[in-house]
């Protein structure tokens, strides 16, 4: 037996070297360009604004925009919202920027002593926020290796380690591309710590597990907010009964001084948040995904099929194994009543929260990155299904272990076409799955048109007309408009006046429902335009957006200086308009020209197209 136990701790200890080594070995091998870039850049820009360039208002934005320029961290800069004062406010909350800030004053110590630029964004930044990934990635990796030894033995902990790492979409976020800097490896590693220290507290009660793990907690929800659910763990931990239930209300009142510690410490972390956009809003609470209302949680209408079982992103589709974890719940709750409720309980309540992001798909990314930190939770529940695996025959057992390291040859493969960029990061279709399945070599170009249509971060989007079947949604000649300038007029007697006293022709407006039931459409708008010499300084648009309760959002413009108008002639202009992820199929469309000067123009005979995919 000693033999035994002797070679089951080698084997994990043989599998968590490894699993570290690869770790290391493949985040060098994939080197980032520049880890401070897209999300990254915007978690992480509380630190320079606010130690480096004194200003976290960003009053002076052209600081921002010459970091861009120089070291091209985003195409745009969608990580900060701009205030009507002239000041902005971060999209993302402070969070990350706690875990960063160590390693940032590291990589300013070294800006300082060497020849490189101490502004926040060179390498030695760089080079101590990769290595920060690292660091929390394996901290994460050795807390859960003690949860899982704290519940089963140290063969099936060695093969839920494996599985995890390898059979999921986590191995990108720990190995590659700079990914480790993103917060999903952050929460890994929290979430780990949440359940570890959870577990000491209900075993010893102690002061120093209560504040560590409040303060865990504290920066798991200001790094996410909506990781708020993660207290439901230690809340219901050891609930699985009336009894057990009484007795934890019996404990919590036991020891209130340290939970009253416990909420003390979590309004702390909370006031860093709300302190800093009562300065930059005026406001305790501010919604800082605002200035999108395109973007935003539907809790009413979640998409929940479709975060697990899309092609586009299912989770169980592109994380197969993950079928096995989830049915590893009805195991722990068979032989472990006792953890079974906070773990499910996060469970639903963190699949619920995720699914009802209208961005659903959460980008570029494979398989849903949002859900990486449960998969603490689920490698537990995993645990407890290879253990119920392990107590049947030979046969099966084996049939089983084949399946799931099939599945992890699987998650592997489809790494490596997600790499090679075989699989799309948020364009994908059942049919174009299908056509690359198993496949390393493929003709992207040509299976180009099985993929969703190609939004492009910059906007600049196009298509060919000849792949697309067409009809003409509206005309808005004027003829029977009471408000309309009878004389005057391209064709017919009646065109629509623009001046200082009416700013705004008559929208065109629809439900996206009313207009396609595709996932997307072309919308093209030609309009005939008078306007006198002096347009130019007396601007005017062609504006076209969705709305969303009454909120704008994907607000595009053809601006006068782009019509190539002709002076006090009738002009022909043509918009062409790629329609967004809409929220919900009743957001309207809306189409109108708007003068912001003082001149006087004339439209007449607008046409609204809709193309639709063939």
């Amino acid at each position: 037996m000693t033999e035994i136990n002797n070679n089951k701790t080698r084997f994990l200890r043989i599998t968590f070297f490894f699993i570290i080594l690869f770790v290391f070995t493949n985040n060098f091998y994939f080197f980032p360009k520049n880890i401070l870039s897209w999300d990254v850049f915007g978690y992480y820009l509380y630190l320079p604004l606010k130690f480096i360039y004194k200003d976290l208002a960003l009053v002076n934005d052209s600081v921002v925009f010459s970091i861009i320029e120089k070291y091209h961290n985003t195409s745009t800069f969608y990580q900060g919202m701009k205030l009507p004062e002239g000041n902005y406010v971060m999209k993302y909350t402070m969070g990350l920027s706690f875990f960063y800030f160590p390693f940032f004053l590291i990589g300013h110590l070294i800006a300082l002593i060497s020849s490189y630029p101490a502004d926040g964004f060179s390498l030695p930044y760089q080079y101590s926020i990769f290595a920060t990934g690292i660091v929390y990635t394996i901290i994460g990796l050795i807390f859960l290796k003690k949860i899982l030894k704290h519940f089963f033995d140290e063969k099936i902990t060695a093969i839920v380690l494996i599985l995890t790492v390898f059979a999921t979409n986590i191995i990108i976020h720990l190995t590659m591309y700079g990914q480790n800097a993103n917060s999903h490896n952050y929460l890994f590693a929290m979430y780990a710590l949440i359940i570890w220290l959870t577990i000491k507290w209900h075993e010893n009660y102690k002061l120093k597990h209560a504040v560590l793990l409040a303060i865990t907690i504290g920066i798991t929800v200001l790094s996410r907010p909506t990781e708020i659910v993660s207290l439901v763990i230690p809340v219901f931990w050891t609930i699985k009964d009336k009894d057990s239930f009484l007795t934890k209300i019996k404990n919590l009142y036991k020891y209130k001084y340290q939970i009253i510690i416990f909420g003390a410490i979590l309004l702390m972390f909370g006031a860093f948040q709300f302190i800093y956009w009562k300065i930059q809003t005026g406001h305790f609470l501010y919604n800082s995904y605002g200035g999108n209302a395109g973007e935003g949680l539907d809790f009413f209408s979640p998409h929940t099929f479709d975060f697990l079982f899309s092609f586009r992103k299912g989770w169980y589709i592109y994380t197969p194994i993950m079928l096995f974890s989830t049915l590893g719940f009805y195991f722990m709750y068979k032989n472990n009543k006792k953890i079974f409720l906070a773990l499910f309980s996060y469970f639903i309540l963190n699949i619920y929260l995720l699914s009802s992001w209208s961005c659903w798909w959460y980008a570029q990314s494979f398989s849903q990155r949002a859900i990486i930190p449960s998969y603490i939770i689920m490698a537990v529940a995993l645990g407890y299904f290879l253990t119920w695996i392990n107590k049947k025959s030979v046969s099966f057992k084996y049939s089983i272990y084949i399946i799931l390291f099939l599945l992890l040859f699987l998650n592997v493969f489809q790494t490596i076409q997600y790499h090679k960029g075989i699989i799309d990061g948020d364009r994908m279709t059942r049919k174009y799955y299908f056509s690359v399945f198993g496949k390393m070599n493929v003709d992207k170009q040509k299976l180009d048109k099985l993929l969703l249509v190609n939004r492009n971060f910059d906007g600049n989007n196009s298509f060919n007309e000849n792949d697309y079947t067409s009809y003409i949604f509206v005309i808005q000649d004027f003829e029977k408009d009471n408000n309309a300038d009878s004389n005057f007029a391209y064709n017919g007697e009646k065109s629509f006046r623009l001046d200082s006293l009416s700013r705004f022709s008559p929208k065109i407006e629809a439900n996206y429902s009313e207009l396609t039931n595709k996932e997307h459409i072309w919308i093209k708008t030609t309009a005939f335009v008078f306007a006198k010499e002096d347009f130019e300084k007396n601007p005017f648009s062609l504006v076209t957006h969705f709305t969303y309760n009454e909120l704008a959002y994907s607000y595009k413009t053809l601006e006068c200086k782009n019509m190539k108008l002709q002076p006090n002639e009738w002009t022909k202009v043509t918009f062409y308009y790629l329609s967004p992820e809409v929220r919900t199929t009743n957001d309207k469309l809306n189409i109108y020209f708007w003068n912001r000067g003082n001149s006087t123009i004339y439209v007449d005979d607008i046409k609204t197209e809709i193309f639709e995919r063939k």
